[in-house]
């Protein structure tokens, strides 16, 4: 049995570690090598840092921050925002980064998905997909959650799966930032009918909250951000938490 990870999120804006609610009211969460640092220290699996104002001109100062990172720590880190091309990936594994995460790129151009697979390997591409609930389904929104698509969820990581997807990174809108848990039934949904591992991601508030996501909702991995940053868990306690509940966790 394959050992459930605890991923720390740092979403990078100008450089810096951000944090909102429901993708929104961004707040500075410090500096991301630091935290790097601290976080591979207590122990987390990984790590997934997300530029959220990714632009063309400011691929340059991502790979320079990735370059960083992986000077720094020793855990396998996973980077996104913004990446459309074989030569962003390329650019950014170049510099030390382990995966790279495709989102709204990947929905306009699904082949963008084969390609890499194809080029880097399955294990290299993260699909992150923001979804929320509404009219009774779960739908994939793109552009850091400000456009609705009218493609559901699970077809759509289906669909991503079949094309070469190795990871899926999955944050539930409603849910994000509030600190009443994870989505539960679509990770469960997503679990059971692909082949690949499934990160919860939004809503974590406490200890009880990921070993929810794991138990019942199948996950494989949980992320979180300001609970983490602010020190509201520990990772070594929650660690220690999720292991006296019989969920099987590196320590």
């Amino acid at each position: 049995m394959l050992t459930k990870r605890i991923i720390p999120c740092l979403d990078i804006k100008d450089g810096r570690t951000v944090k909102g609610i429901n993708f929104e009211n961004i707040k500075d969460a410090g500096d991301p090598v630091e935290l790097a640092i601290e976080y591979a220290k207590q122990g987390a699996d990984e790590l997934v840092f997300l530029d959220i104002t990714a632009t063309n001109e400011k691929r340059k100062t991502l790979s320079e921050l990735v370059t960083r990172i992986a000077k720094h720590i020793n855990i396998p880190f996973t980077v996104g925002g913004g990446i459309s091309s074989v030569e962003d990936v390329s650019i950014l594994l170049n510099a030390g980064a382990d995966k790279i995460s495709v989102n709204t790129s990947a929905v306009k151009n699904p082949q963008l998905i084969k390609e890499l697979a194809n080029r880097f390997g399955s294990q290299c591409v993260v699909l992150a997909i923001d979804t929320k609930f509404e009219d009774n389904n779960w739908f994939v929104y793109l552009n850091g959650g400000r456009i609705k698509t009218e493609l559901k969820t699970l077809d759509w990581a289906k669909q991503a799966v079949e094309l070469g997807a190795g990871e899926i990174l999955l944050t539930s809108m409603n849910n994000d930032g509030t600190k009443n848990g994870f989505a539960i039934d679509i990770t469960k949904q997503i679990s059971e009918a692909v082949n690949v591992p499934i990160i919860a991601s939004g809503g974590a508030g406490t200890m009880e909250h990921f070993k929810d996501i794991f138990q019942k909702g199948k996950a494989d991995a949980a992320l979180a951000a300001s609970v983490f940053h602010y020190k509201e868990i520990a990772i070594p306690k929650l660690k220690s938490y999720l292991k006296l509940n019989t969920i099987n966790i590196r320590l």
